[in-house]
């Protein structure tokens, strides 16, 4: 009967070594599967971010060029006005100029 037990305790340990092995391979899966996810999340969370942030960096350079060009169409009209009313204050010797030209040739 010796054997016959030596035999049974070497079934049961080779039983619970299976079942130990079977629930390593599934905690092993159920790690991989979380660590996937996770992975999954930070990806997503990082390309959120990332687009978060060119945004921002595209509405500051937007603002920027919207300053720059604020301040040109200021100076534009500024050289405008400044051309307009020379205009307007040599319009009469302009035409006084033609005239004469005309009369005189």
């Amino acid at each position: 009967m010796a054997r016959d037990e030596v035999l049974r305790s070497i079934k049961e340990a080779e039983e619970k070594t299976v079942a130990k092995l079977e629930k390593a391979r599934t905690d092993a899966s159920n790690i991989t599967s979380k660590a996937r996810g996770k992975a999954a999340d930070l990806i997503s969370s990082g390309l959120q971010d990332a687009e978060a942030e060119a945004q921002s960096t595209v509405d500051e350079a937007r603002d920027v060029a919207n300053k720059r060009a604020d301040s040109a169409r200021a100076d534009g009209e500024a050289a405008l006005t400044a051309i307009q009313d020379h205009g307007e204050k040599n319009r009469s010797s302009a035409v006084d100029a033609v005239l004469d030209a005309f009369i005189h040739s």
